[in-house]
This record gives C-alpha cells, structure tokens and sequence, in this order.
C-alpha cells in the first residue's frame, strides 16, 4: 500500500473512532510500531490527528479542527440549516463565491434552486458536486491542492481570485472569540480574505460550536460581514452581545432529529 493512501486509511479510521490506541492501529494496519508512530508523527503535524499518551485523537482542540473530513461530520443539522438560509442571500443570474469550508459545502447542493449562477469556488467538495449541474456555470480557482483542507490554496489561487469580481461571498470561520473570527493556516485566511475583498457582499456562516474558541490567525471582525447567520444553539446572551456590538446576526432554527 502506498504511503499516502495508507496515511488516509489510517487517519479516515482515527475519525470514526474518534480515539485509537497505538496498539490498535500496528494491528489494523499490519505495520510495525515505529511505522505507525511515523505515519502517526506526519498526521499530526498536519494538524490531523492529536497524540496521545499509547494512543491518538481525533477529537480537535482549537488549533487542530482543519481536517474536512473531521469538520464535515461534526454539526450537521447547524451546518444544513445555515445552508438553507444563506440561499436567501442569492439571487439568479449572480456571480457566488464559496469558500473551502465544511459548512458551505453543506450549500452547494443546493444551489440548482438558485440558478442561473456562475460559481467560484476552491472547495474540491463543492465542484464534485456542481460541476454537471444545468444552469450553474463554474469556475475553479486552481492552484495547489491541499489534501487537509481537500481544496486549492497558494499562489495561483489567490492570483484567479484577484482578476474576479463576484455578486456575494459565502464564507465560514474555524473559530469566534468576541466579534473576531479566526482561521488556522494563514495561507487559508489569504484566500478567504481575497475572495472576501472580491465581493460585493459578505456572507459569514458559523454554528455555534465554534464561539469561545480561538485559532491561530485572525481572519476578519464580525462587524465586517453583511450578515452573520448562527444556528439557535448560541446563548441568546452571546447574540445579543454580538447585536450590541454592531454585528448583523440572524439566528437560524435548526430542525434536529
């Protein structure tokens, strides 16, 4: 098995677990203990997995909740109803924005509602899903695919963004401390400020999961946005500190199971 395919096997089953011991894994996987702790090492430097004392994590502290394939399992009726509620932010025949975040992601499908629409994206999630949908014209940003974030990043990316001019840009933040949002790659917060600063409007979705929290890199005030949509679940004492501040927050019902 190559190494690469080996290191998402092992990191696709940290996830379902939610914790592994090493043991566990030498077994699963048929490889010594220092190759696990090898493949272990590369993980969690790429802010995949948390080391443990004899065992690895994949429940995230601030600073490790980049994986999509984390992000996408966790609050998925907040992130479905945001989704359901940013499409009142669009209008057919505009030009939208995505960013690469599991809670847009949870939009793309369904953006066929909403069409005619050309769309800008870097999410790879996003253009599986859109690209052979009738009356969505799309454009991918392109640069260098980062498997953590399953999306474009870079240089060439951020070049594409600078020479768009887009209609609203729907975005979302890895973390919400006071009215600022924060993103842990900086290279992650340049694209999404250049998408942000090539739109007309600013849309920011963020379940409540993710306030008190801080990551490494700011990314924008909340103030900054034309709307703030967060699902139910946020203290009403938060919302209404974040109004006070100046924030346009709309408080979305989440239909739960």
């Amino acid at each position: 098995m190559k190494v690469d395919n080996r290191l998402d096997e092992i990191a696709n089953y940290v996830i379902e677990k939610g914790e592994v011991r090493i043991d566990e894994l030498v077994t699963r996987f048929n490889v010594s203990r220092m190759t696990i702790h090898r493949h272990i090492d590369r993980l969690a430097q790429q802010g995949v997995i948390r080391k443990l004392h004899g065992a690895v994590s994949a429940q995230p502290s601030g600073i490790y909740e980049s994986l999509f394939r984390y992000r996408e399992t966790v609050a998925t009726a907040e992130k479905a109803a945001l989704a359901q509620a940013a499409l009142d932010y669009i209008s057919g025949g505009e030009v939208i924005v995505l960013d690469d975040s599991s809670t847009v992601n949870a939009l793309a499908p369904l953006l066929p509602e909403a069409a005619p629409l050309t769309v800008v994206t870097n999410s790879v999630p996003a253009l599986a899903t859109l690209r052979d949908v009738d009356g969505i014209d799309l454009i991918c940003t392109g640069g260098q695919y980062h498997r953590t974030y399953n999306a474009y990043i870079g240089h060439n990316c951020l070049n594409t963004i600078a020479r768009l001019r887009a209609d609203v840009f729907i975005c979302s933040a890895s973390a919400v401390d006071g009215t600022t949002a924060f993103i842990q790659d900086q290279q992650v917060v340049s694209v999404k400020q250049a998408m942000m600063a090539s739109a007309s409007k600013r849309i920011l979705l963020v379940d409540h999961t993710k306030f008190g929290k801080v990551a490494l890199h700011v990314f924008d005030d909340l103030t900054s946005f034309d709307a703030v949509l967060v699902d139910d679940r946020l203290p009403p004492a938060e919302a209404q500190r974040l109004r006070d501040a100046g924030v346009r927050l709309q408080v979305i019902r989440t239909v739960r199971k």
